[in-house]
């Protein structure tokens, strides 16, 4: 993602210390822009890299899962591959990490090469059976 593509100014206006889930949606390229295999490749790639980034930042995550089709709604656009559930104890956590120089320069190239689209929404917990925190 990168710094360029953040949100900065969404991201601001949530409450730092807060923990936040984020929701990630992932559509996949047929093959990874360097080469090497198939855009799924280069996103396992990406998680063997991240998982280790987000744990040394109290965050864990939480699902993950193949997105079968859109069942309620315009299915034009919202075609996706793959949703992965993160949980950080901070938006700050996540911040710090999609931001450190590691990320951007030993993560950051598997993903872009991975994934055709990729967005993440920044969910507050409203209501949970899983006791997070």
């Amino acid at each position: 993602m990168g710094v360029d593509l953040l949100n900065v100014k969404g991201l601001s206006g949530l409450d730092r210390a807060a923990p936040v889930v984020m929701v990630n949606l992932m559509r996949f390229r047929a093959r990874s822009l360097d080469g090497d295999g198939s855009g799924w490749d280069a996103y396992v790639r990406y998680s063997a890299l991240t998982v280790p980034m987000i744990k040394a930042r109290g965050g864990t995550l939480l699902w993950t899962g193949n997105a079968e089709t859109v069942a309620l709604g315009e299915a034009d656009g919202q075609q996706w591959d793959y949703i992965a559930l993160v949980h950080y104890p901070s938006v700050n956590a996540f911040i710090d990490m999609m931001t450190s120089a590691d990320y951007e320069n030993l993560c950051d190239p598997h993903r872009r090469n991975g994934c055709e689209r990729h967005v993440i929404i920044a969910t507050r917990e409203a209501y949970s059976k899983l006791k997070l925190g």
